[in-house]
């Protein structure tokens, strides 16, 4: 094999694992209501979050996070990994939430052994999305706000909450094939 040959095969298994792994993933449902490009109107139904947000570290969050699904918690029970990671828009205060599987209901989600990790229900209702790539940063969270902002208001649609970022890729994941969103509550009805 050619040096040539072993950098297309390694190129196209990289791609093939990274489409892979995202796909394997549960995500958080949602029916879409009206989409347009990277816009999309979406109805969520009641979602089971476990959130960190004591610590002002992204990182430590998400590693508290992870510990709780893979058995630290009163049942010592292992929970599969699903998509998004909800994180608030806040650069001081760094608020993180693994979503349950939808199958798993705030009262049948085990306790966790973390004081700092709290079950919620994230309640119903309509959001306004943007989807964009790259990797998380302020300039990138900023951009995609901006854009998401511009296209609620073309719509009419209010804000009724604060916007959160959802990304749905592991880490190994290269910046232009990351999915990432941004989400506000609308407080609108459907359509």
């Amino acid at each position: 094999m050619t040096r040539l040959s072993k950098t297309i095969f390694t190129a196209a298994f990289i791609i093939m694992a990274i489409a892979f792994s995202a796909r394997a993933t549960e995500s958080a449902p949602y029916q879409a209501i009206k989409t347009d490009g990277k816009f999309e109107l979406r109805e969520y139904p009641v979602l089971t979050l476990v959130e960190a947000s004591q610590s002002p570290n992204a990182d430590s969050n998400f590693m508290r996070l992870f510990r709780f699904i893979r058995g630290s918690n009163d049942k010592g029970q292992k929970i599969s990994m699903t998509a998004p990671v909800f994180m608030d828009g806040s650069p001081t205060n760094s608020r993180m939430a693994f979503v349950m599987p939808a199958t798993m209901k705030a009262s049948d989600t085990p306790k966790p052994k973390d004081a700092g990790l709290v079950v919620k229900d994230l309640p119903a209702g309509q959001f306004a999305a943007y989807r964009f790539n790259g990797y998380r940063s302020a300039k990138n969270e900023a951009k995609a706000l901006e854009e998401l902002r511009k296209w609620m208001k073309a719509q009419g649609l209010p804000e009724a909450a604060p916007p959160v970022f959802a990304y749905f890729n592991p880490p190994w994941t290269l910046g232009y094939w990351r999915h990432n969103e941004v989400m506000i509550r609308t407080g609108g009805k459907k359509e």
